[in-house]
C-alpha cells in the first residue's frame, strides 16, 4: 500500500487524510462498497462534531477477554467512544443513518460507568464519598504547604540568606533558593544546587507536609485500583459489545474523516463501478501547486502515450492510477464526479522507478522482465508502465514488448504506457485493444502545452527540448545531421500529422458551437411559434364568443320586432368586434427584438435586454427576468413608453411560494431558478424567502450566497435557524 502510495506521489495527500482520523485505521474499508458510499452521501448533507482522538484499543480488548484489569485511562478511551455514539444518536436524525445507530444499544451498566468521569478523563470526587475526603485534605494539604512558605520567606533571621523571594518547584517539591550558612535559621534538605552556587532547600516543616500529601495520594490510588477491578468486570460482562462498539467506531470514524477532508479542501467523492471502463473529468492530481485538469476516455485495454519530453506523459499515467486508487479506497479528490467513471480493478501496478539494484544484483532491463513476468501471471488489474523501452536496445525491445502487450491484451487487465519508441506506437497502432495519446508541443512558444492529442503518435522533440535547456544550436544542427534525413523527415510527417489534427479539433469544436447555437436558436423560433398559435387560438376563441354574442342579441331583437331595438344592438356587436379586433396581437414567426412592448402574464412592459431563452423587462419602473416564451407583444403600445405611477398593482404570480429548493442542480441552473424565484417573490410582495441549497462541497452554498450580494432587491441574508435547515439553507429578506 505505502509503496503504490508513493509511487503515485499521493504520500502527502494521504498523510492529510490520516491527520481527520481520531485513530489509525487501514485505508480500505470492508464491507459493501455501496452502504458505505451512501453513508457518505447522506452524512455529507448533516452536521456534526468530529470525535475525540482516541487510542487502538485491540490489545485492551484481549486483555478483557483473559478477564484482565485495565488502568483508567484504558476504561476512559471506551467511554470516549460510548460518550461519541450517545451524542450521535442525539444529533443524527436521518432515518438512514438512525436505523443504523438503533441497532448500537448501549448497557445501562456501560453509560453508568461513563458518568463515572469528568471532561478530563479523571474520576469524578462525587462517586465516592472516600475521594471527597480526600480531596478536601489534599486541599488543606496544599494550603498549608502555601501558608508555611510564604511565613518562611517573611522571616526577619532568614531574609538575609535568600537570594530571591519565590518559590521554586523542584523535582514536584516546593523549595527556597538560599546562600550557604543558611543552617543557622532554616532546618531542611538540600535537593539541589543553582549555577550561581546557591542551594535549593526543602524546609523540614514543608518535608512531612508532602509526606501527608503522598499517603493522601496512595490512597486515592488504591480506591482508583478498586474501580479498575470494578469497572474490568463489567466490562468483562460486556466485551462483545465493547468489541463491537469499537468496531462501529472504527467505521464511522472513517466515514467521519472521509467528510471532513473533503469539505476542508472541497473535494468529491467517486463510487467505483462494476465494470472495467475508466473516463476521467478534470482530476486535478493533489500532488501539483496549479495542476491542468486532466480528462480521458479510457475505453480500450491499453492506453500508449507518446510525445515531449517533459509534456505530462508521466503525469497522465499517475492521475489515471491515481484516481483508480483513490476511487477504490471512497478516498475524495478533486474531479468532476458527475462526468466521471471508473471501474474495479482487484490490483493496481506502478512499474515507475528504475528497478536496477546493485545489491539485488539486477540490472535496469533484467528489473523491468522481472514485473512484466509477474503482470503475466495475474489477471483483473490495471497498470502503470512508464518508459517501456528503458535498459535496452530500442529496436529489440519494440519487438518483444509487442508480443508481451499482445498477449496481455488477452487477459482481463487494462495498462497505461509512456514511451518514446515510435516504432512500437506504430506496430500497436493498429491493434483493436490499443489506443493512442500524443503529449503535445507548442513549437511557436517551444514549450509543451501539457494537453493530449488522441489517436496519434507525438513526436519526442529532443532537439527542442535540449535547446530549450542550454544545448546550443550549432550542436543541435550536427545532432540532427547525424540522426538522418530519413528519420527527420518521419518527424515531420508526424509533426504534419499531428498539425492537421490540432486543426481538424479546432474546426470541430467551432462546428460544435455552431451547431448548438442553431439547436438553441430553433428552439427558441419553435416556443415562439407555439406561443403564437396559443395565442392566436385564443383570440380566435375571443372573436368567437364576441361573434356569438353579437348574434344571440341580433337574434333577441328580432324577435322583438322593434327596428330602433335591432339597430341599437347591431351597433352595439359591430362596436364589441372593433374592440376585440383592436386588442393584442402577435406576428407569427419574429423574433422579439430591445425596446419593444411586451405582455407578461397580466402585466405590459418594455425589453431592456435579451439573453438566451430569457429577457430583461422594465415594467412600471420595476425591472426583471422572463423567459422569452411567455411573453407577447403588444403591437398598439409597441411606441408608447408606460408612465411610471405613484401606485403599482401588478397580479401575483398564480404559483408563488416563499421557498425553494435547489438540491442537485449545478451551480448556473441554481442561480437561473434562483432569479426567477425571487422576481416572483418581489412581484407577489413577500418580505422574507427560504433558499435550501443543502451543505455538500460548498460549491452551490457559495454560488447562491455570491449571487444574493450582487442582487439589488436584497436587504440581507443569513444562514437559516436550525430547525429551518441550518447551514443548508438561506434565509433571505426582500
Amino acid at each position: 500500500m505505502n509503496e503504490i502510495i508513493s509511487k503515485l506521489d499521493l504520500a502527502n495527500f494521504i498523510e492529510t487524510f490520516n491527520s481527520f482520523l481520531a485513530r489509525d485505521k487501514p485505508l480500505f474499508m470492508e464491507g459493501d462498497l455501496n452502504l458505505h458510499y451512501n453513508f457518505l452521501q447522506k452524512l455529507s448533507t448533516m452536521e456534526f462534531k468530529a470525535p475525540k482522538e482516541v487510542k487502538n484499543l485491540d490489545k485492551q480488548l484481549m486483555y478483557l477477554k483473559k478477564r484482565g484489569t485495565l488502568k483508567i485511562y484504558e476504561i476512559y478511551e471506551f467511554v470516549k467512544i460510548v460518550e461519541y455514539f450517545v451524542y450521535l444518536k442525539k444529533c443524527l436524525k436521518e432515518d438512514f443513518i438512525k436505523r443504523w445507530l438503533e441497532k448500537i444499544i448501549i448497557p445501562q451498566e456501560i453509560m453508568k460507568i461513563c458518568s463515572y468521569f469528568d471532561l478530563e478523563g479523571e474520576l469524578r470526587d462525587e462517586i465516592d464519598e472516600r475521594f471527597l475526603e480526600i480531596s478536601s485534605s489534599l486541599k488543606r494539604n496544599k494550603e498549608r504547604i502555601k501558608e508555611s512558605m510564604r511565613r518562611l520567606l517573611s522571616t526577619q533571621r532568614l531574609s538575609a540568606y535568600l537570594v530571591d523571594s519565590q518559590i521554586h518547584y523542584i523535582n514536584e517539591s516546593e523549595t527556597l533558593l538560599v546562600r550557604g550558612g543558611f543552617n543557622r535559621f532554616l532546618k531542611g534538605s538540600v535537593v539541589a544546587r543553582s549555577s550561581g552556587g546557591y542551594f535549593y532547600v526543602v524546609p523540614d516543616s514543608i518535608m512531612e507536609l508532602k509526606k501527608s500529601q503522598a499517603n493522601l495520594l496512595d490512597k486515592k490510588d488504591e480506591i482508583i485500583l478498586e474501580y479498575e477491578k470494578k469497572i474490568s468486570a463489567t466490562f468483562c460482562k460486556f466485551e462483545p459489545f465493547l468489541r463491537f462498539i469499537n468496531n462501529s467506531f472504527d467505521r464511522f470514524d472513517a466515514y467521519q474523516a472521509r467528510i471532513f477532508f473533503a469539505k476542508s479542501q472541497n473535494l468529491e467523492f467517486l463510487k467505483p463501478q462494476k465494470d472495467r471502463r475508466v473516463k476521467i473529468t478534470d482530476f486535478s492530481h493533489p500532488a501539483i501547486k496549479d495542476p491542468k485538469p486532466v480528462s480521458i476516455d479510457f475505453s480500450k485495454k491499453i492506453l500508449l502515450i507518446t510525445g515531449v519530453n517533459a509534456g505530462g506523459k508521466t503525469m497522465m499515467l499517475k492521475s489515471i492510477l491515481s484516481v483508480v486508487f483513490l476511487a477504490k479506497h471512497l478516498l475524495p479528490m478533486k474531479i468532476n464526479p458527475h462526468k466521471s467513471h471508473i471501474g474495479s480493478f482487484k490490483e493496481i501496478t506502478a512499474i515507475i522507478d528504475d528497478p536496477q539494484s546493485v545489491k539485488n544484483d539486477i540490472s535496469t532491463f533484467a528489473g523491468r522482465m522481472t514485473e512484466f513476468a509477474k503482470l503475466l501471471a495475474k489477471n483483473d488489474f490495471i497498470a502503470g508502465v512508464d518508459e517501456i523501452e528503458l535498459g535496452t536496445d530500442a529496436d529489440e525491445a519494440a519487438s518483444l514488448f509487442k508480443v508481451i502487450l499482445e498477449n496481455l491484451c488477452k487477459k482481463d487487465v487494462k495498462l497505461v504506457i509512456t514511451t518514446h519508441h515510435k516504432r512500437l506506437a506504430s506496430m500497436m497502432a493498429t491493434h483493436p485493444d490499443v489506443e493512442l495519446a500524443a503529449a503535445i508541443y507548442d513549437q511557436i512558444r517551444q514549450k509543451p502545452t501539457f494537453e493530449f492529442l488522441y489517436g496519434s503518435i507525438g513526436k519526442s522533440y529532443a532537439f527542442e527540448t535540449a535547446q530549450r535547456y542550454g544545448i546550443s544550436a550549432t550542436l543541435i544542427e550536427k545532432a540532427k545531421t547525424v540522426y538522418g534525413e530519413d528519420k527527420e523527415k518521419l518527424n515531420d510527417l508526424i509533426q504534419r500529422n499531428i498539425d492537421m489534427e490540432l486543426q481538424n479539433r479546432e474546426r470541430l469544436n467551432m462546428l460544435d458551437m455552431e451547431i448548438e447555437k442553431t439547436k438553441k436558436l430553433n428552439k427558441q423560433l419553435k416556443n415562439q411559434k407555439e406561443e403564437s398559435q396559443k395565442i392566436l387560438k385564443e383570440r380566435k376563441r375571443e372573436l368567437e364568443v364576441e361573434y356569438q354574442k353579437a348574434i344571440d342579441e341580433a337574434k333577441k331583437a328580432a324577435r322583438g320586432s322593434h327596428k330602433s331595438e335591432i339597430h341599437k344592438l347591431m351597433n352595439k356587436a359591430h362596436k364589441r368586434k372593433t374592440e376585440a379586433l383592436s386588442k393584442e396581437t402577435v406576428r407569427e414567426g419574429e423574433p422579439l427584438k430591445v425596446g419593444e412592448f411586451v405582455k407578461y402574464k397580466n402585466t405590459n412592459g418594455e425589453i431592456l435586454s435579451l439573453k438566451k431563452e430569457e429577457a430583461m423587462i422594465l415594467c412600471d419602473g420595476i425591472k426583471f427576468r422572463a423567459p422569452i416564451n411567455e411573453l407577447r407583444r403588444i403591437d398598439n403600445y409597441r411606441n408608447k413608453k408606460p408612465e411610471i405611477k405613484t401606485k403599482i398593482k401588478i397580479e401575483k404570480p398564480s404559483r408563488s411560494s416563499i421557498k425553494l429548493d435547489l438540491h442537485g442542480l449545478r451551480a448556473q441552473e441554481a442561480i437561473d431558478k434562483l432569479d426567477y424565484f425571487l422576481s416572483d417573490a418581489l412581484i407577489t410582495g413577500y418580505d422574507e424567502v427560504l433558499i435550501y441549497h443543502g451543505i455538500g462541497s460548498g460549491k452551490l452554498a457559495f454560488a447562491v450566497k455570491e449571487f444574493l450580494k450582487t442582487h439589488p432587491k436584497i436587504k440581507s441574508f443569513s444562514d437559516a435557524p436550525p430547525n429551518m435547515g441550518g447551514m443548508g439553507a438561506t434565509l433571505v429578506r426582500l
